[in-house]
């Protein structure tokens, strides 16, 4: 959407946003953050500082205590979520776990195959249609929560830590995936991380964060080719960039505490 000048206006705009919760405790203070199309935006920070809270605000699961989040007209409802667990249905298949958005939007199973099979391929997983979570590892459980995110095709992405919990082997396959993912589908994606070296390999931007109370102290542009790959994760340029991001962390850590 365009303003009467031609400019796009920002996808997401979160406008000086606090949130109090019950008993006192400030999770958020004076947060703001501005996501274009394109973008992938980490959240980097220590425990207790925020990061998960302001993505539940933007995907609408809590509300701010002052301030205000502007979607872009119509980009609310297309959004996608992947939470740190998989959060899989263990009675229902590969598919039917996919299946889900599309199903509470009313699409039928039938109509839903072909992009609920799309998916799935994207993220590897042709062939697993008709296991159950069970039948799978970790990883691939995890695949199945993105293909699920991924299958309205969403304008953004939101994703908490979702990578926290793997080895290191398998959170770089999906680094990977999740790079080809966004450019396939052209969406912005906020990503949650502890990782200094996720965060500078995945994004164009990283916020870093500081606790007690939660908010932004630093915002990081990262400079990296346009495919980023092993070459790139084995570069001096990502080393130097880690350890900027890494020193802002740590100055953002000394101010929580």
């Amino acid at each position: 959407m365009r303003d009467g000048a031609g400019i796009v206006a920002p996808l997401l705009s979160i406008e000086n946003v606090t949130k109090v919760f019950a008993g006192g405790v400030t999770a958020l203070n004076g947060m703001a953050l501005t996501l274009d199309d394109g973008d992938f935006v980490s959240l980097l920070g220590p425990s207790g500082c925020g990061k998960s809270t302001a993505l539940r605000l933007m995907a609408g699961l809590s509300r701010p205590t002052r301030g205000r989040i502007r979607w872009r007209d119509g980009a609310e409802a297309a959004l996608g979520v992947v939470f740190q667990e998989p959060t899989l249905a263990p009675w229902s298949t590969v598919r039917d776990n996919v299946w889900l958005p599309l199903r509470l939007r009313g699409v039928s199973r039938r109509a839903a195959n072909p992009a609920i099979e799309e998916s799935l391929a994207a993220v590897g997983l042709a062939g697993f249609e008709g296991a159950y979570p069970r039948e799978l590892s970790g990883g691939m459980k995890m695949r199945v929560s993105i293909a699920r995110a991924m299958v309205t095709r969403p304008k953004l992405l939101l994703m908490d830590e979702p990578f926290a919990a793997l080895d290191e082997i398998t959170r770089f396959k999906l680094n990977d995936d999740v790079l080809r993912l966004q450019q396939s589908l052209g969406c912005t994606v906020v990503f949650v991380t502890h990782s200094v070296f996720e965060s500078v390999f995945l994004s164009t931007r990283i916020v870093v964060m500081a606790a007690r109370p939660g908010r932004v102290v630093a915002e990081l542009q990262v400079d990296a080719p346009p495919v980023r790959d092993e070459a790139f994760r084995t570069s001096a340029a990502y080393a130097e960039q880690c350890r900027r991001a890494s020193e802002a962390l740590k100055q953002a850590m000394e101010m929580g505490a």
